[in-house]
């Protein structure tokens, strides 16, 4: 399933129309609607010059965690960290965040521009223990190439 993502991915950000959020909705879309898992797929991004994230494009349920502090939650730890976290089990998780009570895992890899941690991708899944090293290392893909768009433009 990820070798056929891959060069799909590619594709949308090689093509030189839409802005950077454009594509990146339809990243998280390709995404949620392709691996059955991925039951909400979002973009968080350092929130100016403050210790926080900001939630980015997504797809999947509203969510009220449109901001969230450096720290809290998993967002916030990979945000201090700078290391990928996949949780198996959100309630095992003392400082998990709900978004909502079908969520059972969690993965949330960091989107590096430079060095720079500047953001992440946030993958949560109603099934649980869903992830493997091949998310992980699909993600990092992802946000590798995400990484190329936004120093291009």
């Amino acid at each position: 399933m990820f070798s056929t993502l891959r060069p799909k991915i590619d594709t949308l950000l090689a093509n030189p129309a839409g802005t950077t959020d454009d594509k990146l909705q339809t990243i998280c879309d390709l995404l949620k609607d392709t691996v059955p898992y991925y039951d909400w797929v979002g973009f968080y991004f350092k929130n100016g010059d403050k210790d926080e994230l900001k939630l980015g494009p997504y797809a999947g349920a509203p969510t009220d965690h449109v901001i969230i502090p450096f720290g809290k939650g998993i967002c916030g730890q990979v945000a201090v960290s700078d290391q990928n976290f996949v949780v198996p089990d959100v309630q095992a998780q003392d400082n998990y965040i709900a978004c909502s009570i079908s969520v059972k895992a969690e993965i949330v890899v960091p989107l590096f521009v430079n060095g720079v941690n500047i953001g992440q991708i946030d993958i949560d899944s109603d099934t649980p223990d869903p992830f493997t090293e091949a998310d992980e290392r699909f993600l990092e893909f992802v946000n590798e190439r995400v990484a190329k768009l936004m120093t291009q433009g």
